[in-house]
């Protein structure tokens, strides 16, 4: 749910239900590497209620925008990170275990 102006839409805070620290922190990063945004931040109302509440401020883009690109390169980050364990894996399985891994013991 996202809670903001309609006069200003560079400003918005947006709810997600059933998350926590996990996400939030994660969203919260990649919203920190968008030059377009001036300020990102995240609350939890309180311990037992599973809502994060992530407020985004922008340069003049709608923080809509912003938020939704910043999910899609969170998106990506994770497939990257998928993939590189996948093959770390399969790349484990087939050289023999550990011999393959070069670890001096």
């Amino acid at each position: 749910m996202e809670h903001g102006s309609f006069e200003d839409q560079s400003k918005a805070t947006f709810s997600l239900t059933d998350e926590d620290h996990t996400l939030a922190n994660a969203v919260r990063f990649t919203l920190n590497q968008d030059p377009r945004v001036t300020f990102c931040g995240y609350s939890i109302p309180h311990p037992s209620d599973a809502r994060v509440n992530i407020r985004v401020q922008t340069t003049g883009d709608p923080a809509r925008e912003v938020f939704n690109d910043s999910c899609q390169d969170l998106m990506l980050i994770c497939e990257h990170v998928r993939g590189t364990f996948d093959q770390a894996v399969l790349k484990f399985k087939t050289g023999k275990g550990l011999r393959a891994m070069d670890i001096k013991k």
